[in-house]
C-alpha cells in the first residue's frame, strides 16, 4: 500500500508544478514553492488526513507560499532602500568582552542576512553600544550599523 502523501507525489507533482509555473510565471520559485507544498502536507496530512483533493491543496498551499516570499522579498528590498548605502556602514563584532568595530561594511557574497533590526540611537557611539548587546555579535557574529536615509 503506497502512503497518500507518496501517491500524491507520484500523480499530482508534474501538475501542481506546471500550474504554479503558469501562476507564478517563475519556474524557480514554482518548484520551491511545489517542495514547500508537499513538505507542509508531510507534516499535516499525518495529523489532519489527506485532504479530498490532494492536488488542489498542493497548488493553493504552494500558491500561498510564493505569494508570502514574494512579499518578504518586496519588503526586503524596499527596507533596504532605506538605509544608506553600505559604505557608511560600522561593523560591530564583541570578543573577549570587548566591543570592537571596523568602518565599511561586513557584508559578503558569501554572507547571509540575518535580518534587520531598526532602532534609533542619539549618535553612533549609542548604536554601536546597542548593536554590541546584540547576541550575534559575541557569537562570532557581526553587526552592521547604517544610517537610515531621511526623507
Amino acid at each position: 500500500m503506497v502512503a497518500p502523501l507518496e501517491q500524491a507525489f507520484r500523480d499530482q507533482w508534474g501538475r501542481v508544478l506546471a500550474t504554479l509555473i503558469g501562476f507564478l510565471g517563475d519556474f524557480d520559485l514554482a518548484e520551491e514553492a511545489a517542495q514547500e507544498a508537499f513538505a507542509i502536507a508531510a507534516r499535516r496530512w499525518p495529523v489532519d488526513g489527506t485532504p479530498a483533493n490532494p492536488s488542489a491543496w498542493l497548488i493553493a498551499t504552494g500558491r500561498n507560499r510564493a505569494i508570502d516570499r514574494i512579499r518578504r522579498d518586496r519588503t526586503l528590498a524596499a527596507k533596504t532602500r532605506r538605509l544608506q548605502a553600505p559604505e557608511t556602514a560600522t561593523t560591530v563584532r564583541v570578543q573577549d568582552g570587548r566591543t570592537l568595530t571596523t568602518d565599511g561594511p561586513f557584508v559578503e557574497t558569501k554572507e547571509a542576512l540575518g535580518g534587520y533590526l531598526i532602532f534609533e540611537a542619539d549618535d553612533l557611539d549609542a548604536a554601536i553600544e546597542l548593536a554590541a548587546s546584540i547576541p550575534a555579535a559575541s557569537m562570532g557574529g557581526a553587526i552592521e550599523v547604517r544610517p537610515v536615509v531621511e526623507w
